[in-house]
C-alpha cells in the first residue's frame, strides 16, 4: 500500500489544561484550513475545553489560490463523489486516528465539522469509524451513498445537517437526500434549512451547530 498523504493545518487548544474532545474541521473544495478554523471562536462558547484541528485537504487545487481538495469535483455527479470519496477517506481516517493518539482520546471523544465537500468527507469517515464517534455536523453538503452502504455502517453518532435553501452549488435537495437516508438507518439526525442563504453557514445555522455541540 503506498504512503498516504499526512495533513496538517492550524490547531486551537484549550488555554486552561487537557483537551476534553477532539473536533476536526474539514474544508470544502478550493478552500483550506484556515477557512473554517474562523468557526472556532463560536464552537468554543458550546465546547470551550475542546482541541481544534482543521487540516488542509491533500491535494493541491489548481485555480483556488491556496486552494486545497480532498478529491476533484467538476460536475457533483453520484459516481465522482464516491470514486473520489472513497480516495480520500483513508488519509482523513488515519489522521484521525494521528489525532486521537496525540492526546489519548477514543473515537466518542471525537466530533467532526464538515462544509460542503467536508460534509461529503466527515459523513463517509464518521459512519466507518470502528466505534461511536461523539457527533457530526455537516454544512452545505452531501452523502456519498454507495451501493450496500448500510452495510459499512459501523459507527452512528448523532448527526447535525445545515444547509441553505438556495444554496446554488450544493443543492439543498442533496441534504434532504442524507438525511431520509440517515433516519430511515435509525441514525439520530437532525436538519435545519437557513432561508435565503447561499453556499455559506448563516447566523441560524451557526447558532444550530453551537446548540448541537453543547448537546452532544
Amino acid at each position: 500500500m503506498s504512503e498516504l498523504p499526512q495533513l496538517n493545518g492550524p490547531r486551537i487548544e484549550p488555554e486552561n489544561g487537557k483537551p476534553e474532545k477532539l473536533v476536526i474541521l474539514c474544508h470544502g473544495f478550493g478552500s483550506n484550513g484556515d477557512d473554517l478554523i474562523g468557526l472556532v471562536p463560536h464552537l468554543k462558547r458550546a465546547l470551550p475545553n475542546a482541541v481544534y484541528v482543521s487540516p488542509n485537504a491533500p491535494e493541491i487545487c489548481y485555480g483556488a489560490p491556496n486552494g486545497y481538495q480532498w478529491f476533484p469535483l467538476s460536475t457533483l455527479s453520484k459516481e465522482e463523489r464516491l470514486v473520489g470519496t472513497l480516495k480520500a477517506a483513508p488519509t482523513l481516517d488515519h489522521f484521525i486516528d494521528q489525532e486521537l493518539e496525540r492526546y489519548g482520546f477514543e473515537d466518542k471523544d471525537l466530533i467532526l465539522v464538515g462544509f460542503s465537500q467536508g460534509t461529503m468527507m466527515s459523513l463517509h469517515v464518521g459512519l466507518r469509524r470502528k466505534s461511536d464517534i461523539g457527533g457530526i455536523v455537516g454544512f452545505s453538503g452531501a452523502m456519498t451513498l454507495p451501493e450496500n452502504w448500510e452495510a459499512e455502517i459501523t459507527s452512528k453518532p448523532p448527526v447535525l445537517l445545515v444547509h441553505g435553501d438556495v444554496d446554488n452549488v450544493v443543492p439543498v435537495q442533496m441534504m434532504h437526500e442524507a438525511f431520509i437516508a440517515l433516519k430511515e438507518f435509525g441514525i439520530d439526525v437532525e436538519n435545519h434549512v437557513s432561508p435565503s442563504v447561499m453556499h455559506n453557514i448563516g447566523p441560524d445555522g451557526l447558532q444550530k451547530a453551537m446548540e448541537f455541540l453543547a448537546k452532544v
